[in-house]
């Protein structure tokens, strides 16, 4: 560890830290929890490290303690860094409302609606720097090269102040249609004199064809950039894969720096809920049995355009809780409790809920005195009325009708870290939306920003779930309105949990990868005398 200069993070001091980017030969290859991984393991080195990922399309994320608005992965990418996240670790954010435009939060704002198209175009609107990083207050559009500058600025400014950076990458750097526009793989690496190390995983199949001509079909002056490979997901004897390594480096002239294991249960923040399997539990981890004599079940239904669906997981760490993505009415019948998550699109979930019959299901439930749960625009959508000219323009909508709420989109969005009360314990929370709620007479009780009437309850908030004795209370409250004999165990940490999983990121890093080599990528930069693999990037791919 003496390679890394030991600033511990002071500013003013001229230095600068060193930097790895970690690129994938797919989406979802890994890429998250390596770089989690990787910061965990040199945060506990005594390494002053913090996560940084350009630019990252994703539906799940949190507000930084300056009313920022971030990837979660780069959240949780913090946590495992043990610093406090920022803007400057994703400055990037898209937010798909459709196949084909997303919300753009540059900075940690929203600053437009744009199509992919317009997106990657020339002009857009405009926003400012981060105070403190180079060139604050000079506006800068939304085209590829003045965004370049505002990501490298920001990673700079993260590299005065830390011993190391670790970066993700979007995808994989091979996506040959979007070269000229990258600003988040290969674009940076370049622009900020990155080391590369590709990560693959082997579980899919395929890993040293992916490997090979994720290289390949790079030009030259990136190729210069990947200095080797990272399986990931690996089951059975090491040894018999090395040959094919050894066969790889042949090839290619890079080294792997590591064979991760498949590890069950990570539980980590995912980037996108647009994955989620529908039929999958939440969380593959064994947890214990029941505290108490009987479990809750609980259904959380898929709604298009999902957000925040990690808002859940904390119910899933609970003993004897079985949580589940469904997207069918007959799916509710023996849930003790249905949560209706965040989505992107309010209107467009509350016409997919009637569509699929399962907005009658959930008044069915309400009307028997069975426990719902809506959480941000899930609290809209059972709410009497929704105006909405900013999301969907759709003008005024009928809501569910379940709780005494009216709804108005403003054009500027609500980020805030609120903490209160609620049910007699301290609840902290995070907020995103454009909705503002009119709470109108008919409330039995006051719920965080939100209210409750009969087994029916609102809120704005996210990951309130997460304080441990709210949690508990409120699952109190779910099972007795259920009628089941469930206890919530009394030292369920959820924190502690996070923080034993972030642990695991970091074993896995320690103890199989070659972490000599990865710390002198990070010190020493981009090693000399890497081969050319041909073919390289098709003409005028640079």
């Amino acid at each position: 560890m003496s390679g890394i200069r030991g600033k511990g993070g002071t500013e003013g001091s001229g230095s600068r830290g060193g930097g790895l980017l970690i690129a994938g030969t797919t989406s979802d290859a890994g890429k998250s929890v390596v770089t989690a991984g990787i910061c965990r393991w040199l945060a506990r080195k005594g390494v002053s490290v913090a996560p940084f990922k350009a630019q990252n399309m994703s539906l799940n994320s949190f507000v930084t303690r300056e009313g920022a608005e971030i990837g979660r992965a780069q959240a949780m990418q913090a946590a495992a860094a043990r610093v406090e996240p920022s803007a400057l670790m994703n400055p990037v954010l898209l937010k798909p409302g459709s196949d084909r435009s997303s919300q753009v939060v540059l900075l940690g704002k929203p600053v437009g609606e744009l199509s992919a198209r317009g997106y990657f175009g020339r002009s857009g609107p405009a926003a400012h720097p981060p105070s403190g990083a180079a060139s604050a207050g000079q506006p800068r559009p939304l085209g590829r090269e003045a965004l370049l500058g505002t990501v490298t600025e920001c990673l700079e400014e993260l590299r005065r102040t830390h011993d190391a950076v670790i970066c993700e990458g979007a995808g994989s750097p091979a996506e040959i249609n979007l070269r000229r526009t990258d600003i988040v793989n290969m674009g940076l690496a370049r622009a900020a004199g990155l080391p590369v190390v590709v990560v693959g995983d082997i579980d899919r199949g395929g890993v040293f064809a992916s490997f090979f001509g994720t290289i390949a079909l790079l030009s030259a002056a990136d190729q210069r950039h990947v200095a080797g490979y990272l399986v990931n997901k690996f089951r059975g004897d090491v040894s018999l894969l090395e040959p094919g390594l050894e066969m790889l480096r042949d090839l290619t002239g890079r080294p792997t720096v590591g064979v991760l294991p498949f590890a069950h249960g990570l539980g980590i923040d995912e980037e996108d809920g647009l994955r989620v399997s529908l039929r999958g539990a939440v969380r593959e981890s064994v947890v214990a049995p029941p505290y108490g004599a009987d479990v809750l079940r609980i259904a959380v239904a898929a709604v298009p355009l999902m957000s925040n669906f990690t808002d859940v997981d904390a119910l899933a760490a609970e003993p004897g809780v079985i949580v589940r993505f469904v997207d069918r009415p007959e799916e509710l019948a023996d849930a003790d409790l249905v949560v209706l998550p965040g989505t992107r699109g309010t209107v467009r979930a509350l016409e997919w809920l009637r569509e699929r019959g399962l907005a009658d299901a959930i008044a069915r439930r309400a009307a028997e005195g069975r426990p719902v749960l809506g959480v941000c625009g899930g609290f809209q959508v059972l709410g009497e009325r929704i105006e909405d000219e900013v999301e969907s323009k759709a003008g005024t909508v009928a809501g569910l009708g379940l709780l005494p709420v009216r709804v108005r989109f403003a054009a500027e969005k609500t980020l805030a870290r609120p903490v209160g009360e609620a049910l007699g314990e301290r609840v902290a929370g995070y907020e995103i939306h454009h909705g503002v709620a009119e709470l109108l007479d008919g409330a039995e009780e006051p719920f965080l920003d939100g209210c409750r009437v009969g087994s029916v309850w609102g809120t704005h908030w996210h990951g309130s779930l997460e304080s441990d004795g709210f949690r508990r209370a409120f699952l109190r409250r779910v099972a007795a309105a259920a009628g089941r004999a469930f206890v919530p165990a009394p030292d369920t940490r959820f924190g502690e949990l996070r923080e034993e999983q972030l642990d695991r990121l970091g074993d896995l890093i320690e103890e199989h990868a070659d972490t000599d080599a990865l710390l002198r990528l990070i010190e020493k930069g981009v090693p000399d005398g890497l081969p050319f693999v041909p073919p390289g990037a098709p003409g005028g791919t640079s």
